[in-house]
């Protein structure tokens, strides 16, 4: 698991290759990611907008950005928790991926980013 905290709010990550979903001979590998975001503050946050970038070790690296995280721009009061869980498709049996999310302070208004940590998508047969 991967964990990083940037302006009170800590972003967890864990990973799952999926067998089920993807097909080794046509060179498709399907990755779950499990988020944990915990809002350390003393005061309310919204996550607005999601920015990542995927890095496939043979492909070119993509980026995605929208609104939200899974359809939802969830609101975190002091000490509570969101987890979500979502996948990625590489053509490689290596890559990584890293983001950053904007969030708002709900009293104040103000906006700011919090960074998810760099994260591996590693097919497991690739490790033997």
């Amino acid at each position: 698991m991967s964990t990083l905290t940037t302006s009170g709010i800590q972003i967890s990550v864990a990973t799952n290759y999926r067998p089920d979903l993807s097909d080794v001979a046509t060179s498709h590998y399907f990755f779950n990611y499990s988020i944990l975001i915990e809002n350390t503050n003393d005061f309310e946050v919204q996550l607005l907008v999601r920015d990542w970038s995927i890095f496939d070790s043979l492909n070119e690296a993509q980026y995605v950005n929208g609104l939200g995280v899974i359809g939802e721009q969830p609101i975190l009061k002091p000490g509570e928790k969101f987890r979500y869980t979502s996948g990625c498709e590489l053509f490689s049996d290596v890559g990584l991926m890293k983001g950053v999310y904007t969030f708002k302070n709900v009293s104040d208004t103000s906006l700011f980013h919090v960074y998810v940590p760099k994260f591996k998508l590693e097919y497991p047969g690739k490790l033997n």
